[in-house]
């Protein structure tokens, strides 16, 4: 079937720019989108406490501004991917705000710096030279990508991905959707039904469109019993209004070059972020691929580094990143179009202050189980389009994600008691840290060893990329390639790009120097038994053993 397509002539082709499926990956896609476009605006608003002049006048036109330009971008890079191949299946790679770095530059960043100044307008140039570095690192990682990309293993690239794609991605929705199952479980099965089961709509509607509408059936429904699922409210929707007017962006050169007085602080997570990204985006293209579109890695991301600095000179503090999800929103039919039409939607939401409408008219648990259908698809794509005995290496890949998700949720835990503690006149503030070193050092006694989560899971997309490399070049006793991948996780590890909160070399002796030198030893042993140890063929691999017929 894909050389039939493929053979077609080349020359006079001429992709189509808008398919029946583009609807649904539309309204899939565009609701992830708005997802974290509300998120971001609540983290603006209730946590940094930024006025909404600055918040809807400058930041959100920039971001608008940044995310079409990407959407496009990468709309047309499809097209051209599809011109050159003659195929009519090319789907265009999802792009938007960096969720991860969302609360990155939130809470490490811009909320650090307005409560040590007391100025949000502070804290927002500050975000905005994080981005100016962020930028340049990914423009410059761009060319070296490639070569990362080539002497990595598949199930490495695919396993670390899908760690975040169970954790980070697919964990929240699931939750939000059991605590209010009546609207979550509902739309779920909508969701399941249609991109899984193949069932269609009345007409065609698109399941996403379906789903949404039904979970806003319910909210508003539920309110006439006074039951009030999904927190909607006649008032809400009035308030939101109060935000509608027409906002271009203007150029923010000025606050970004005055956010270089906190460039000390800034670059400690500048350059492990800007890695971070790097490894990102080399998986996500990975997996495009093994989804059968093929797109230059190096493009990807100058392009995400250039569109992100020119959100950043108009004023946005938040990074732009090709999205993981192509091979869902290939399934659901997305091809060109779809990417383009997010484009001009969040130019809508963004330029003419609507956002807030939204968040107010529809229940974000509705959309929750799009999200959870993403998570679910590149959690699978990563045992599916690899070789059934690489299974243990992507298993291995997806730990230390789980190691920081678990750690996440203490550290949110933790605080979260901390300040009720506070509040209720419970604890002094010259006692805050000895509590928390306190409650932190009797978690073993309890079977929580926090330890453990936090060097494991520091750098988890470095690590599982690692450590997926390394279970992959043993399955086939390549040990010395394992070797340099357990190597490079020395390095890495010394410098605390893994396996550490800081980045630095500590006391000289690295970050975590025990982890570092255990990392160490592992590559000369397999260093030494690649090079001078016995391997035979004729001992079966344990998972082919079990897939292989009696005989």
């Amino acid at each position: 079937m894909m050389s039939t397509t493929a053979s077609a002539s080349k020359g006079e082709f001429k992709p189509v720019l808008w398919t029946p499926g583009d609807w649904n990956a539309f309204f899939g896609f565009g609701t992830n989108i708005l997802v974290n476009m509300l998120v971001l605006t609540g983290l603006l608003r209730f946590v940094l406490k930024m006025p909404d002049s600055l918040v809807f006048g400058r930041i959100l036109p920039a971001l608008g501004l940044m995310m079409c330009l990407s959407t496009f971008y990468y709309a047309w890079l499809a097209y051209r991917l599809a011109q050159k191949t003659g195929r009519s299946d090319v789907c265009a790679l999802p792009s938007g705000v960096s969720v991860p770095h969302m609360f990155i530059v939130t809470f490490v960043i811009m909320l650090p710096i307005t409560i040590k100044t007391g100025d949000p307008m502070k804290g927002w140039s500050a975000g905005l030279i994080w981005v100016f570095f962020q930028s340049f690192i990914l423009m410059i990682g761009g060319f070296i990508a490639p070569v990362i990309r080539r002497i990595t293993p598949r199930a490495a690239l695919l396993g670390t991905l899908a760690g975040v794609s169970v954790t980070f991605i697919s964990m929240r929705p699931a939750l939000e959707m059991y605590m209010t199952p009546q609207i979550g479980l509902v739309c779920f099965a909508i969701i399941l039904a249609s991109w899984f089961g193949g069932v269609k709509y009345y007409k065609g509607i698109p399941a996403g469109l379906v789903a949404i509408a039904v979970g806003m059936i319910i909210a508003w429904g539920s309110n006439l019993f006074g039951l009030g699922l999904g927190g909607l409210s006649v008032k809400g929707v009035g308030d939101a209004f109060a935000n509608f007017g027409f906002s271009v962006p203007i150029p923010a050169v000025d606050q970004v070059f005055s956010g270089f007085e906190f460039l000390g602080v800034i670059l400690v997570t500048a350059i492990p972020f800007g890695i971070y990204d790097l490894v990102e985006a080399m998986d996500n293209v990975e997996s495009a691929e093994a989804a059968g579109d093929e797109y230059p890695t190096t493009r990807v991301l100058t392009a995400d580094g250039v569109v992100s600095l020119i959100g950043c000179l108009m004023g946005n503090p938040f990074i732009n990143a090709v999205y993981i999800g192509h091979p869902g929103w290939k399934a659901m039919g997305g091809r060109i179009g779809y990417s383009a039409a997010t484009g001009i939607m969040v130019v809508v939401l963004s330029w003419l202050g609507i956002i807030s409408v939204l968040l107010a008219l529809v229940p974000v648990v509705a959309i929750s189980p799009i999200l959870l259908y993403i998570g679910m698809l590149i959690g699978a794509q990563a045992f599916q389009t690899t070789p059934v005995k690489h299974a243990p290496a992507i298993v291995l890949a997806l730990t230390p994600h789980l190691a920081a998700w678990a750690k996440l949720q203490i550290d949110t835990m933790l605080g979260s008691t901390i300040n009720a503690a506070q509040a209720v006149g419970g604890l002094a503030a010259d006692k805050v840290g000895a509590v928390k070193t306190a409650a932190i050092a009797a978690l073993p006694q309890q079977g929580v060893l926090y330890h453990g989560l936090e060097v494991m899971g520091g750098g988890s997309i470095l690590t599982g990329l690692v450590l997926g490399a390394i279970g992959v070049f043993v399955i086939e006793r390549e040990f010395v390639k394992a070797s340099a991948f357990a190597l490079s996780g020395a390095v890495l590890t010394y410098f605390g790009f893994m396996h550490g909160e800081a980045v630095g070399i500590g006391g000289g002796m690295g970050v975590t120097p025990s982890v570092a030198l255990a990392y160490a030893v592992v590559a000369a042993g397999f260093f030494a038994l690649g090079k001078f140890g016995t391997t035979t063929d004729a001992v079966a691999h344990p998972m082919e053993m079990h897939a292989a017929p009696a005989e």
